[in-house]
């Protein structure tokens, strides 16, 4: 198995493979890491990925990693949204990247938290997901966002945005809340899990919009959407969690 250090573009990330047996027609996973992770602390994914015949990609997000900048987490908290948009963008130029690079494989997204929410933004938008895996991510952007940023008012913190630059991302945030245009998903498989005590990424946000919304759309293929509720844990993925989403992108990409 190969990892990979590369730069694509100016992304760094991991590239991870069987290098005696992957083709251009390997299956991809595109990985997404959470808020204040990095790409290779989440190289358990890959190694159980890879071993199930996948080809893997890992970036870094903006501001993390790589390139970090430096900042607290009062300053991160207040440029997330603004990493999960950059993350989406760069989803974009990392497939258009693997094309371009002969690497033709079926096309699969995960990630976890941020890296979730990020996944459920870009199938609002990308039609080329194939599959995804979304741990501990909720697709409602804007009631989200309002909590978070509620929440960093109530410390005593400075939003440090204007009411014109708040609407604006209030309406950038909309465009792309799948909770609110859930025949997006166009009857993709889409595995989920979700820590019932999660209180960072809040579990009833994920699962209501999952029972309401995103469920009854597949009425006729149940078996192409999962909900795993994870009663115990918080907001850190167990390992049946992790497999169980392995085993899923597998399963939908082969």
């Amino acid at each position: 198995m190969i990892v990979a250090n590369e730069n694509w573009g100016d992304i760094p990330l991991l590239h991870v493979y069987d290098e005696e047996n992957a083709t251009a027609e390997t299956p991809i996973v595109l990985f997404i890491h959470g808020f204040q992770s990095a790409k290779e602390h989440n190289l358990h994914y890959a190694y159980n990925l890879v071993q199930q015949g996948m080809r893997v990609i890992m970036p870094d997000a903006i501001l993390h990693g790589e390139r970090s900048q430096g900042l607290n987490t009062i300053e991160m908290s207040l440029r997330f949204w603004d990493t999960v948009l950059t993350n989406i963008q760069e989803v974009k130029f990392l497939y258009e990247e693997l094309r371009r690079k002969g690497f033709t494989g079926r096309f699969g997204l995960a990630g976890t938290s941020m890296g979730g929410i990020t996944t459920l933004g870009c199938l609002n938008v990308f039609e080329w997901i194939e599959t995804a895996a979304v741990y501990m991510g909720t697709a409602t952007y804007v009631t989200l966002a309002k909590g978070q940023l509620a929440q960093i008012e109530a410390q005593g913190f400075d939003l440090q945005l204007t009411e014109q630059e708040l609407a604006d991302l209030m309406n950038t945030l909309t465009s792309l809340d799948l909770s609110l245009t859930p025949e997006k998903l166009n009857n993709r498989p889409i595995y989920f899990w979700h820590g019932k005590q999660d209180k960072t990424v809040p579990f009833n946000l994920a699962y209501d919009t999952y029972v309401e919304k995103f469920q009854p759309l597949y009425e006729a293929n149940p078996e192409l959407i999962r909900f795993d509720i994870a009663k115990n844990e918080g907001h850190k993925v167990n390992r049946r969690g992790m497999l169980a989403g392995v085993d899923w992108l597998a399963e939908h990409l082969r």
